[in-house]
C-alpha cells in the first residue's frame, strides 16, 4: 500500500472510531499495540488523530489482590455508571501466558453482563513483560476510549505487588480494593501502593464476611491515619461494599465524583495528567533508545554479554553501562546540576 493510501486508511479508521463504531475501536487498539515495526508509524499516527477528541473522561485506575473480586466489582459499579447515564470503557490487563504470551483469562467471560451492554467495552490485553500492572500500550488505547466516546475509563491492574503501581501515574484516581478474612491483611498490601490509593474500599461485605470486613476497614482506616495524603485537598478514606449485592456500589460513586470536583475545580487533575504525559514521554523515550541499543550490531552483542555478567554478579550495572556507553562513543557521562 502507497503512503498517501495508508495515510487515508488510517485517517478513515479514527474517524470511524470518533463516530463510536465499536469494531473501529478494537481494531484501533489492535493497532495500537501490535508490535510489529510496520505497524508504529500506523498507530502513532492514529493516536494523533484521536487525541484532540479524547481528555474528556474520568480515568479510574483499580487494583487490588488476586481473589478480591475486581471483575465482580467493575462489572456491578460499571453497571450502576451505565444507569447514571455513562458510558463506561474497562481496560483489563491480564497476566500473560509465558508460552503464547496472551492474556491467561479474558475479563469479557468474567463481566458477561456487562460486555453484552451497548453503553460499555471492555478491551482485556495481556501484561507481556511490562511491570506495574498495566500492559505497555494501555495509555493511548485509554486515548482511543475516550476518543469514542467513553466518558468514564476503568483500568484494572492484575494484581498488587511491588510494582502495582504504575496505574497511578495514568489515572485521575487510583481505588485499591481489598478483602476480609484473609489474615494479616495490612502486611498483605505494599506500603508504596496504600500511599498511591486515593481511595480503599473493602468488598465482600456481606453474609458470614460481614463483620470481618467491618473490621478490616477499621484496621485500614487507623493505617491509613499513618500515611501522609498525596492529593491537595483530598484525604483518602476506606468504605465498605458488596459487589455481590450491591450494597455500598453509590456511596463509592459519590465519594468518587467529590474527588472529581474537588481536585478537578482547582486543577489539580490537570496537573497531573500534565506531569503524566511529561513521565510518559520519558518513558517512551527509555523504550525507543534500548530498543535502538539492541538493534545495533556495535552493541547488541555486547549488551548480552554484560547481561549476563552482571546477572553473576562479575560486574556492577554502572560499569556495563559505561562499556555499552563507550562502545557508541560516549565514553563520558553528561554533566548534571
Amino acid at each position: 500500500m502507497t503512503t498517501a493510501g495508508k495515510k487515508e486508511r488510517i485517517e478513515m479508521l479514527a474517524a470511524a472510531v470518533v463516530a463510536g463504531d465499536r469494531r473501529a475501536l478494537a481494531q484501533a487498539i489492535t493497532l495500537i499495540e501490535s508490535t510489529r515495526a510496520d505497524h508504529r508509524d500506523d498507530a502513532a499516527r492514529l493516536v494523533d488523530l484521536l487525541l484532540a477528541q479524547a481528555g474528556g473522561s474520568f480515568r479510574l485506575g483499580i487494583s487490588g489482590p488476586p481473589g478480591v473480586g475486581k471483575s465482580t466489582f467493575i462489572e456491578r459499579f460499571g453497571l450502576h455508571l451505565i444507569g447514571q447515564g455513562h458510558r463506561v470503557a474497562v481496560l483489563a490487563v491480564d497476566p500473560s501466558s509465558r508460552v503464547s504470551g496472551g492474556s491467561i483469562l479474558g475479563d469479557k467471560t468474567r463481566m458477561p453482563e456487562l460486555a453484552r451492554n451497548d453503553a460499555a467495552f471492555i478491551r482485556p490485553s495481556p501484561a507481556g513483560d511490562t511491570l506495574g500492572g498495566v500492559a505497555r500500550r494501555t495509555r493511548e488505547a485509554l486515548i482511543a476510549c475516550e476518543a469514542a466516546g467513553f466518558d468514564v475509563v476503568i483500568v484494572e491492574t492484575v494484581g498488587v505487588g511491588q510494582s502495582e503501581t504504575a496505574v497511578a501515574e495514568l489515572t485521575d484516581a487510583f481505588l485499591l480494593l481489598l478483602q476480609p478474612g484473609s489474615g494479616d491483611e495490612l502486611q498483605g498490601i505494599k506500603r508504596g501502593v496504600m500511599e498511591l490509593a486515593d481511595l480503599l474500599v473493602v468488598n465482600k461485605t456481606d453474609g458470614a464476611l460481614r463483620a470481618a470486613a467491618l473490621q478490616a476497614a477499621a484496621e485500614y482506616g487507623a493505617a491509613l491515619g499513618l500515611l501522609r495524603p498525596t492529593r491537595p485537598g483530598w484525604t483518602p478514606a476506606v468504605m465498605t461494599c458488596s459487589a455481590l449485592t450491591g450494597e455500598g456500589i453509590a456511596e463509592i460513586r459519590a465519594a468518587l465524583e467529590r474527588y472529581r470536583t474537588i481536585l478537578g475545580s482547582d486543577g489539580t487533575i490537570a496537573r497531573l495528567r500534565a506531569e503524566q504525559n511529561r513521565h510518559w514521554l520519558k518513558s517512551e523515550l527509555a523504550d525507543a533508545l534500548i530498543e535502538r541499543l539492541r538493534a545495533d550490531p556495535r552493541v547488541a552483542e555486547a549488551i548480552t554479554r554484560l547481561e549476563e555478567e552482571v546477572g553473576a554478579g562479575r560486574r556492577t550495572p554502572l560499569s556495563a553501562a559505561r562499556e555499552i556507553l563507550a562502545a557508541l562513543g560516549l565514553k563520558d557521562w553528561p554533566e548534571t546540576g
